[in-house]
């Protein structure tokens, strides 16, 4: 889709990235995101904003992948709705859901509007996002916890009021049909969610997941900090993945203030980025090892994974490279005999690694558990919307790296690591190459690394003005989508994690399958509950 067959006023945002922004009416929402569907393109993200506070109603934004970059629409409304787009986006269906939890304001006729992220923890007349959201929790003086007495007559003010928490899942019925509930809690130590199985003896007829346990307030808490305080927070929207938030974040910011950071910090941010998909893949892969009864993979990977991180802490400060990455460039540099430690490291790893994948290639048992087994077909993932690794393992041939490549990606051709089976044995592949893929990126980045400042200041933007930053993760592309306000703060901030796209092709995923495979499947996405909480 070309930007002159849109009958919007656009307006190119100075950045990294290719990115153009235009308002639209009602029609033109809707006719705006087929014409995008119909030509291939995806939704990367939706949101909402409410603009009280200078006179307005409010307003839903959605970006969109087009031939030329990234397509940021924004539909401003006064009324409770706006029109849905589920029926183009099926993956819009939780993002506009959620918009209505926040906010108070939802998709027209959308065919599911149950809650998405609200629980009983929220007054009924509370929507977090709103300009005049206010938040008073009774507490008591000694310590920093709820009144219990408090605590408990809101619980039996929210009984009398009929204010519950059931959800109405989707009911099969039938001859021997059976459900089981898995979680909040689970029994590891893992994040809450959820998942409701319909089963005929271990076969799974159906699953739906229930999440939003672990919302934190991390948008609203962005509207209270300057530009320079929520480069701490970015990077902690999701512990996986701190280096593609605080690079994204750091990207959105810098595109408001038009500005572009010294090439060195362009370099050692895609270090750092790359050095993150690592030590993910690699814990990835030891614990679907251990999830097919492979001990042994989850022992050597995890050892590997952990010299990585301990490499990482030595080299920049912090094992998950948190605050490593601000607007203007990086707060780290490496030296030298660093970077003779980084080469050294990474040829024994690459040999391991090597090894390693012939053992889970060949383990016999390994393979009759991953193949075939949680399978999304091609086009499924594309009707859909699945994005990130996953989505690259049935081909979904879509990495930010190749296809839109900040620096210095540019430099190096990336070879993007794309399968069409799109079961477990095709997404521990893609991983496997994704590592050699990023072993050879980083002796790239190591061999070519310009000198320079490591930072530039950042000018103060204007209130209003619009930065994006667009990143591909290790999990997927991450967005973080930034109004500014007066005083170099931040007025309206959405971070977007590419597991909004994928929770729902894990339900299909399980279809089929048996209920003991649903952990090695589960894992073989590894999607984050917080991530897209927020």
């Amino acid at each position: 889709m070309k930007l002159e067959d849109f009958q919007i006023e656009l307006k190119p945002l100075p950045g990294a990235m290719p990115v153009w922004h235009g308002r639209v009416d009602a029609r033109q929402w809707r006719t705006a995101c087929q014409q995008v569907r119909d030509k291939g393109g995806r939704l990367v993200a939706l949101w909402g904003s409410d603009n009280s506070d200078r006179g307005g109603g409010f307003a839903v934004h959605a970006a969109l992948t087009v031939q030329s970059g990234l397509l940021v629409i924004e539909l401003p409304f006064s009324g409770g709705s706006f029109p849905d787009i589920s029926d183009i986006f099926p993956a819009a269906n939780r993002m506009q859901r959620a918009v209505r939890d926040l906010f108070g304001v939802g998709a027209e006729n959308a065919a599911d509007q149950r809650k998405w992220l609200r629980h009983t923890a929220w007054p009924a007349d509370v929507f977090p996002l709103r300009k005049d959201a206010s938040f008073e929790f009774p507490v008591s003086s000694s310590k920093l916890e709820l009144n219990p007495e408090a605590q408990l007559a809101t619980r039996n003010s929210r009984l009398e009021t009929g204010q519950t928490d059931d959800y109405p899942f989707v009911r099969v019925e039938g001859e021997g049909v059976h459900e089981i509930p898995v979680g909040p809690v689970h029994a590891g130590t893992i994040e809450p969610g959820h998942f409701r199985f319909s089963i005929v003896g271990e076969g799974v007829l159906r699953l739906e997941e229930r999440l939003g346990y672990k919302h934190k307030g991390i948008e609203k808490r962005f509207e209270q900090m300057t530009l320079a305080e929520g480069a701490k927070l970015a990077g902690r929207v999701s512990g996986d993945s701190t280096v593609a938030y605080a690079w994204a974040y750091a990207m959105a910011v810098e595109s408001a203030a038009g500005m572009t950071p010294p090439p060195r910090a362009l370099w050692l941010r895609a270090l750092l980025l790359e050095r993150e998909r690592v030590a993910n893949h690699l814990g990835d892969l030891g614990f679907l090892g251990n999830d097919a009864a492979l001990g042994f993979g989850l022992a050597q990977f995890l050892r590997l994974k952990e010299d990585w991180l301990r490499m990482n802490a030595a080299l920049f400060g912090h094992r998950y490279l948190m605050d490593t990455i601000a607007p203007g460039g990086v707060a780290r540099d490496v030296t030298p005999e660093g970077m003779a430690i980084m080469r050294r490291d990474m040829g024994a790893m690459e040999g391991t690694v090597a090894l390693l994948k012939g053992v889970y290639d060949e383990h016999a048992g390994l393979q009759d558990r991953f193949i075939g087994c949680g399978r999304i077909k091609p086009d499924h993932a594309d009707r859909l919307g699945l994005t990130g690794l996953a989505g690259r393992a049935s081909a979904v041939a879509w990495d930010l790296r190749a296809q839109f490549p900040p620096v210095p990606y540019g430099e190096f051709e990336v070879r993007m690591a794309t399968h069409r089976n799109g079961d477990v044995a095709a997404r521990v592949t893609v991983r496997f190459e994704e590592i050699f893929e990023s072993l050879r990126l980083l002796r790239l980045i190591l061999d070519r690394l310009p000198l320079g400042e490591l930072a530039s200041a950042v000018p103060t933007p204007p209130a209003g003005a619009l930065g994006i930053g667009w990143v591909e993760g290790w999990r997927g592309e991450v967005l973080i989508a930034l109004e500014t306000g007066p005083n170099n703060g931040i007025r309206r901030l959405h971070p977007h994690d590419p597991s909004w796209q994928n929770w729902p092709l894990l339900e299909r995923a399980v279809l089929g399958n048996i209920v003991p495979d649903f952990p090695l499947i589960n894992k073989s996405f590894n999607l984050s509950y917080s991530g897209h909480d927020l």
